[in-house]
C-alpha cells in the first residue's frame, strides 16, 4: 500500500522483453537505500517487487499484462517515472491510501495556468466517471490529488508548485497519458451499490478492510 506521495524521479535505464516478462530498470538515488528485494515500490502509480537492486538502481519483472494494460508499456529508456516506496507500519499517510492497482489509463486533453496553479483535464472511459467525486481523492501516475472537476468522461485536478516540481506531472503536455487509480472506498461504495447493499458501508466494514 502507498500514499501517493511522490518520494524520488526516477529515470528508467532499461525496459526491455525477457520471454513472458519485461525487465524494468530505473535508475534512482534514494530509494534503494530503504528497499529490499521483495519489496513493494509504485512506479508511475504501478505496485512493482524489487528483483535486484544496486546503489543507484532497482530491477522489476513485469508481467506482460502489466505493461499492457498502464502507461507503462509507453515508458522508453531516458524517460522519467514517480516513485514511492510501500508504506510502512506507523508511516505518515500524507496522501491516501493508494494500492499501486491501476485503474484505467487516461489521456491529458488539456493543461492551463491558474495563478501559480496548472489546471490539468484528463479524459478516461466513461464507465469509470461513478468512481470520480469533487473534492474526491485520486492517484495520477501515482500522485495523490484531489479531483476539482468530474465529468461524464473527464476530470481536472490542480496540481501546486510542489507537485509540480517534485513529480513528473509537470512535464506532461496534451496527448501524453497518464496511470489512473480512483480512491478505493469509492470502490467499495460503487461496488456495494451494484449488488443493492448500498447502505452496507460501515465503519465496521471499512475497519476490517484497513481503513
Amino acid at each position: 500500500m502507498f500514499t501517493g506521495i511522490i518520494q524520488e524521479v526516477g529515470v528508467v535505464k532499461r525496459l526491455e522483453r525477457t520471454g513472458s516478462l519485461y525487465v524494468f530498470e530505473v535508475g534512482c538515488a534514494a530509494i534503494p537505500k530503504e528497499a529490499v528485494i521483495g519489496d513493494s515500490v509504485a512506479v508511475n502509480g504501478v505496485c512493482l517487487t524489487v528483483t535486484n537492486k544496486t546503489k543507484g538502481s532497482l530491477r522489476f519483472d513485469v508481467m506482460a499484462e502489466t505493461v499492457r494494460t498502464s502507461g507503462l508499456g509507453k515508458v522508453s529508456a531516458g524517460d522519467a517515472v514517480n516513485l514511492e516506496g510501500s508504506l510502512k507500519a506507523g508511516g505518515t499517510i500524507g496522501g491516501h491510501f493508494v494500492l499501486g492497482h491501476v485503474d484505467c489509463v487516461g489521456t491529458v486533453t488539456d493543461t492551463g495556468k491558474k495563478g501559480d496553479d496548472v489546471v490539468m483535464e484528463i479524459s478516461y472511459a466513461a464507465r469509470f466517471a461513478p468512481l470520480a467525486v469533487e473534492k474526491g481523492s485520486i492517484a495520477v501516475d501515482g500522485a495523490s490529488l484531489t479531483i476539482g472537476m468530474a465529468g461524464a468522461d473527464s476530470l481536472a485536478v490542480y496540481l501546486i508548485p510542489h507537485t509540480l516540481k517534485a513529480t513528473t506531472l509537470g512535464s506532461k503536455r496534451r496527448g501524453d497519458t497518464v496511470n489512473l487509480e480512483f480512491d478505493i472506498i469509492g470502490k467499495y461504495i460503487a461496488r456495494s451499490a451494484a449488488l443493492g447493499g448500498g447502505g452496507s458501508i460501515t465503519e465496521d466494514f471499512l475497519r476490517s478492510r484497513g481503513f
